[in-house]
Formats: structure tokens, sequence, C-alpha cells
């Protein structure tokens, strides 16, 4: 047997493994769409594009069977007697076949033997057509979004002179379609503080202290932060939202809602902050500690040699995208339940092996987010503070604009 087909069938059983009940249709697809991403190298921001697609898919084709909130694209017509695990499933699993052609036959078959564990019916027939004509509605809205163009970055260099040519992350993404936000610049922060400022002395001084690889002045509690949250993508961040689900013990529409909101928020969340970092193209802990002695600062002392934990991401620094991300989710919790606190969540990390971490208050998880990028070495404290504050304000935007209930939008 070939490698890529071992690996195929071996995809294909991790993605048809979980059964459906209740609500649970809505966590174990999204655990599919991230285990998806992952498997193929697709970092945010694209892999976030592709769980937002998948989760307001879930939450329409839902929603068109209970009617309990304004759609967030398409209410197709359907029978309160059509199955609602059908849809999300067929919702979910029509996206991730669409978005990807090479993987539609693997993906097709993960969503059969998800689906053959529901009983046959008119119910679960109907409810796979549900799913997949809202599926086919949302993969042709997001169709020539933005988020398939040329690389066009150009850095700043003169002629002859050499510059990294490590390709950088996400450079057109502030051209990328928002599923909620008006713009990509809706919530583009004020400029960078000033390099003869006080305040860039002191988080200059703080990064190069705590955030270098050889810090002896970090502790080991935040350095396993920091090594903790050089994950970026979903797993560190989804399960937060499938305990507070359970934990409430939220109904299939209500928990497609949350999943939803939260996926659109972090996906626009990402939108807005590659709009900022490419805006200001604000340099880095390494490259300006490395060249501490260009910002007129007296007080910014030049190391040659220093170096975060690890590598520093392939993108402008300010504002910290690892920031408005957790914030933008955390934003959303508060705003839904109307209020930080929740039931204990706990998670583990892909780059922290058999560390777990837990939390009772959302803020608290968002504030350890970035706390983390100083220790890491990868983002100035102001630039934290910058992105938290975006990310707090999308997530309520997105949960007082969009998906509320009928009840609320008709007044």
């Amino acid at each position: 047997m070939s490698t890529n087909r071992r690996t195929v069938l071996a995809a294909v059983a991790v993605l048809g493994a979980a059964q459906p009940a209740s609500a649970d249709v809505i966590t174990d697809w999204n655990t599919k769409a991230v285990a998806f991403l992952v498997s193929r190298n697709v970092p945010p921001p694209p892999a976030e594009r592709v769980v937002a697609m998948t989760q307001v898919a879930m939450f329409d084709a839902v929603n068109s069977i209970e009617r309990k909130y304004r759609p967030y694209l398409v209410q197709l017509p359907a029978a309160a007697t059509v199955s609602k695990e059908a849809a999300a499933a067929a919702a979910a699993g029509t996206v991730l076949a669409g978005v990807n052609p090479q993987a539609r036959e693997e993906m097709k078959a993960a969503l059969a033997a998800y689906l053959a564990a529901i009983p046959d019916g008119a119910a679960k027939t109907e409810g796979i057509k549900l799913g997949e004509a809202v599926a086919s509605k949302i993969l042709e809205a997001r169709t020539n979004d933005g988020s398939t163009a040329a690389d066009i970055y150009r850095p700043r260099t003169t002629a002859g002179v050499y510059v990294p040519t490590a390709p950088t992350l996400g450079s057109h993404w502030p051209g990328v379609k928002p599923f909620a936000m008006t713009s990509a610049s809706q919530f583009r922060p004020a400029p960078p503080i000033a390099l003869a400022s006080a305040d860039w002395s002191a988080d200059y001084n703080e990064i190069k202290d705590l955030g270098g690889l050889t810090s002896s002045q970090r502790s080991a509690k935040q350095t396993e932060d920091a090594r903790f949250w050089l994950a970026t993508d979903g797993r560190v961040y989804y399960p937060v939202i499938g305990t507070l689900a359970q934990a409430k013990q939220l109904s299939v529409i209500d928990c497609a809602r949350l999943f939803a909101l939260t996926a659109v928020a972090r996906a626009d969340a990402l939108i807005a902050v590659f709009d900022a970092k490419y805006h200001y193209q604000f340099w880095r802990p390494v490259t300006a500690i490395r060249n501490g002695d260009m910002d007129d600062n007296p007080s910014t002392e030049r190391d040659a040699a220093w170096q975060p934990v690890d590598a520093t991401p392939m993108h402008p620094e300010y504002p910290c995208a690892h920031c408005i991300a957790s914030a933008s989710l955390a934003g959303v919790v508060e705003a839904v339940f109307g209020t930080a606190e929740m039931p204990e969540v706990s998670i583990t990390s892909p780059t922290a092996p058999g560390v777990t971490h837990r939390w009772t208050n959302v803020r608290d998880f968002a504030d350890e987010v970035a706390q983390a990028r100083i220790w890491a070495g990868f983002h100035y404290r102001f630039s934290t503070r910058i992105g938290q504050d975006m990310g707090y304000k999308i997530g309520q935007y997105v949960v007082e604009n969009f998906m509320q209930p009928v009840a609320m939008a008709t007044r």
C-alpha cells in the first residue's frame, strides 16, 4: 500500500471516529475541521477562515430547522422534523470537501462514516440535503474573497542589499473579505508608541530581559507559558468553547451559534490584525534589540546576539495576533453569557507535551496568552494590550450584530 493511501485511510479513520449525539455534532465537526487543517499544515489565518465557513454553515443549517436566530447568511425551507445532526454534519463535511478538492473523496468518506450512525429515514435524508444546500451557499459566498490572492509583499531594501528571503505570512490577508466587519480596517488601532518615549524603553527592556532564549530572569512558569502558547491553531482555542457548551448543556442550535460566533470573531480578528500589521510594519523584538543603537533612545542598549525563545513569526509585530485571537474568543463568551466567569476549562498544547492549563475566567485565559507572547520574546507589552483591546471589541461586535435571537432582532 502506498504511503499516500495509508495517510488518507488513517485520516478518514480519525475524521469518522466520533459518534453524533445531540449538540456533540457541532463539537465533533469543529474538531474534525481543526484536525483536517492541521494535518495539511494550514496555519492561521487561512485555517481560521475555513473553520468559520464550517461553523456558519452548521449554524445556518440547524437554524433553518429551528429558526431561533437570525441566519448568518441563508435560511432555507425545512420542516421541524428534519435531523439537525444530519444537517450539521452534511454542512460541515460539504464545506471541508469544497475548500480542498484534493481531499474531496477523503472527506466524503469521513462524512459517510459519521452519518452512518444516524438512523436512516426521511429526517436524515432531508437533513443531508439541507446541509449540502447551505454549505453550497457558504462556499459560493466565500469564492473570490481575496484569500487566494498572490503574495506581493515588497521588502524594504536598497538595490543590491540582501534581505532575508523567507516568505512573509498573510501579507495579502488585509484584502480578505471579512465575515462580519464592515472592512479590514474597521478596528485599526493608533500607531505604535514612539521610539523616543519612556514607554518604548520600558517595554523594550522588559522583553529583552524576560523574552530572550537564555534569559535568567524569566521564571520556570513563564517559560512553560511561553512554550505552551507557541501553538496558535484551533487545538488550543476551540476546546474552551466545547467545554463551555458541554458544561452549560447547550442545545444543538445554541452550541452551533456559540461556535459560529467564536469562529467568525476569530476569523475577522485575524483579518483586522493583519491589516494593522502590514499598515504599520513595526519591527519585531529580535530586530529592535539587535539594532538598539538605531532608535535614538539612550535607554535601549543593543544586544547583537539576542534571540527569542523560538523562531519569530514571519509577519510584522504590531499588534499581537495571538492576543487578538484569544481576546476575540473571550469577547464572544462574555457577550453571550454576560460574564467572564466560566466552569473550569482545561486544555493541553501540542508545543508543551504533558502540560495542562486550567482557567475559570475567560479573561484570565486571554491574559495568559498575551503574557506568554512577551515571555516568548515575540511581542512588546503595549502590542499585547492593543491586540487584546481589538479582540474584545470584535468579539462583542460580532455578538451584537450577527446571529441574534429572532425576538431581539424584530424589536
